[in-house]
């Protein structure tokens, strides 16, 4: 098949790199988000420039030019991997088999920008990701396919996302090549009375509160690690917080609970968190024993304040 590869970033340029090392489909054209200024060429801008690509970076498809162009290239499938501008059902449609999308959870849940982030702070023991046919519904349209996989405890989104997802996700366009290429590809029909949908995962969303069970306030933790990274204050400052662990014990929310090589043992309801690492304002990230040697942090002390 002629395949149009529309992407960013080292998802984009991995999915781009596992098509032409296969070979087995001849990539015509490379659509990536337009340059931003003061910014680094975005990695499968730089990878398809390498191997000699046509590149695109329309801002939009409103005109008719840029959908013209898109035909010229008599594209049989258009491979959406990791896209953030609006792509209209003309363009979508352009080529002959139209356009499959990637997202990374099992839809119709957590349609929206921050799927991986989601699942973990919601508490949820799986996730995944999906292949799916796009509308002008934001991560809308049934399923071609879908792979899910277990959100350990203490995962991360650094955990799911690039130790579980992403490997496999990358491997996983052949898969969905070959069953375009085999003719009448599936269709999974979304139970919208599962779907949900939310917003971006900001620095609103992940200002700890120590006044919540202790599992919310881990969970938070571990779903915004590395970004956008939770937070809390000391003496008025801001603190981020990323690696951590959750250990029992009992007391007064909000205070240091004990001080040690391993970090600093915070109470929430229920149990405590043993912030391993953290980021002070405007500073890089250190070990929590650092920082807390650096600002005289005593036991009985209280984050939050």
């Amino acid at each position: 098949m002629r395949l149009i590869v529309m992407g960013q970033q080292s998802f984009g340029k991995d999915v781009l790199a596992k098509l032409l090392e296969t070979g087995t489909d001849e990539v015509v054209a490379v659509y990536s988000e337009p340059d931003k200024e003061g910014k680094p060429v975005d990695p499968i801008k730089e990878f398809a420039m390498e191997k000699g690509l046509p590149i695109e970076q329309p801002a939009n498809f409103d005109d008719q030019a840029t959908l013209d162009k898109l035909a010229s290239y008599d594209a049989d499938l258009m491979v959406m991997a990791f896209v953030n501008v609006f792509v209209p059902e003309a363009a979508r449609d352009t080529p002959t088999h139209g356009s499959i999308c990637f997202h990374p959870s099992l839809l119709p849940l957590h349609r929206g920008p921050s799927a991986v982030n989601w699942p973990i702070i919601l508490g949820s023991d799986k996730s995944g990701y999906s292949w799916f046919y796009p509308s002008d519904g934001l991560d809308e349209g049934d399923s071609l396919l879908q792979w899910e996989c277990e959100i350990g405890p203490d995962d991360t989104v650094i955990d799911l996302y690039f130790k579980k997802i992403y490997p496999h996700a990358v491997d996983s366009v052949l898969t969905v090549c070959d069953l375009y290429r085999e003719g009448n590809p599936p269709r999974i029909v979304p139970d919208e009375s599962e779907a949900t949908y939310e917003r971006r995962c900001n620095k609103n969303h992940a200002h700890v509160d120590w006044h919540k069970p202790v599992s919310h306030v881990y969970n938070l933790i571990r779903g915004t690690n590395p970004a956008p990274g939770a937070w809390t204050t000391f003496n008025g400052a801001e603190l981020g917080i990323f690696d951590s662990a959750r250990v029992d014990g009992d007391g007064i929310s909000g205070r240091v609970r004990e001080i040690s090589d391993e970090g600093i043992s915070v109470q929430a309801v229920g149990g405590r968190v043993l912030v391993k690492r953290v980021r002070p304002a405007g500073d890089a990230k250190i070990r929590a024993s650092e920082w807390a040697s650096s600002v005289g942090l005593k036991v009985g002390d209280s984050f939050g304040n």
